[in-house]
């Protein structure tokens, strides 16, 4: 007899060539390294709320900053994923705000410029991995939802109560998933860490007439941009160089702080947005102005729509936040002529989506390393 939990888990295949993102047999239990940390008074949590406010301290890193660090970070133990994100070299990022490791923020929270830490086992963030995500289940109660002969290892499966869970055995008559996040139980070894600067995030959160960047306090820049659902796009801004942090929300509209349903309702007139901050010294708002652009493909040329995705809150456009972004979103707009639907309005109130929404896709076990270029699938 079918259990409630396997109907539960009842799946239909999202794509049968997806990515391996786990490989590991349901059997084969993760072993952490007993390396331990030179400087304790830094605390490890696995779970990190971002913050908006920005430290005015250029010595000592603070949730809300945006830190630059030197760093070589290796997997340890016997399974650690493929890296979804960078973990050599200089990283620059936004504390407390998302992408790389949780654990990562976390460590370098409450250091000073110079510090350096190295020998140390590092938590990826997402916690151990819970036994009771990992099933075996008959193929033969599986029923027409799901075509089982396309079952193999690493294929995603998405759950009825939307879920997503990887394949991670097969054989003739069963087959084994697992609902964990990618990075569940994996270990980091520090080899070396240095944390080299400290900067503010960006303070112009909103168009201000007759503002222009170079008149803020703050180097690193923000700047808004929708383009339907806010899951890939904002992947695609993480990979970018030069981009040190992303949040998703909604903007646009007359409802104060609406939720991620009264939004999807159509009503608030708030549409999915991806704010990005960015290092000019390193990337141009020109670029991340085309990289939206060339996003959306032939959407441009559809009102209120991208994709199956359609309503107001879905309708695409670029927000500028001081004189020089409107001047080039404009222009940039402009090439594409008078079919174009993207509008091109004033950044204004940016309300942040739910907790779940924010690096979706690398929650998802996506890629987010600076420069890749593997397909963005987007699903939920």
């Amino acid at each position: 007899m079918t259990t409630p939990r396997v109907l539960l888990l009842t799946a239909l295949i999202a794509a049968a060539n997806v990515t391996c993102f786990v490989q590991l047999p349901a059997q084969h239990r993760h072993s952490r390294s007993t390396s331990t940390r030179t400087t304790p008074k830094h605390a490890f949590s696995t779970q990190l709320q971002a913050t908006s406010t920005a430290s005015s301290s250029s010595t000592k890193a603070t949730l809300g900053s945006v830190v630059t660090i030197d760093c070589d970070i290796k997997p340890e133990g016997d399974f650690v994923p493929e890296p979804l994100v960078d973990l050599n070299g200089k990283l620059t990022f936004w504390l407390g705000g998302g992408n790389y490791l949780p654990g990562l923020h976390t460590l370098v929270d409450g250091m000073t410029v110079g510090e350096k830490l190295e020998g140390m086992s590092l938590d990826a963030g997402w916690g151990e991995k819970n036994p009771e995500l990992v099933l075996t289940l008959n193929k033969k109660e599986m029923g027409a939802n799901l075509d089982v002969t396309a079952l193999q290892v690493g294929v995603q499966l998405m759950l009825a109560n939307g879920m997503k869970a990887s394949v991670t055995e097969v054989t003739d008559e069963t087959f084994t998933i697992d609902a964990n996040p990618p990075l569940a139980g994996a270990s980091y070894k520090v080899q070396k860490l240095e944390l080299l600067s400290v900067e503010q995030a960006p303070t112009q959160l909103e168009y201000t007439p007759g503002e222009a960047s170079s008149s803020t306090t703050t180097t690193i820049q923000a700047c808004t941009f929708a383009l339907g659902c806010f899951w890939g796009g904002e992947l695609a801004f993480m990979r970018q160089k030069g981009v040190v942090g992303t949040k998703v929300g909604y903007t646009q509209g007359e409802k104060i702080d609406p939720t991620y349903q009264e939004v999807c309702s159509g009503t608030t007139g708030h549409t999915e947005a991806i704010m990005v901050y960015y290092d000019p010294r390193e990337v141009s708002y020109e670029a991340l102005a085309e990289l939206a652009m060339d996003r959306l493909g032939e959407n441009k040329f559809l009102l209120n729509q991208v994709g199956g995705d359609r309503g107001t809150q879905y309708r695409h456009g670029i927000y500028y936040h001081n004189d020089e972004q409107k001047a080039s979103a404009e222009q940039i707009i402009a090439k594409f002529g008078a079919d174009c639907k993207t509008e091109c309005l004033p950044a204004g109130k940016f309300y942040d989506a739910e907790d779940y929404h924010q690096q979706y896709l690398l929650k998802g076990g996506q890629s987010a390393r600076k420069d890749d270029a593997t397909t963005i699938r987007c699903y939920g």
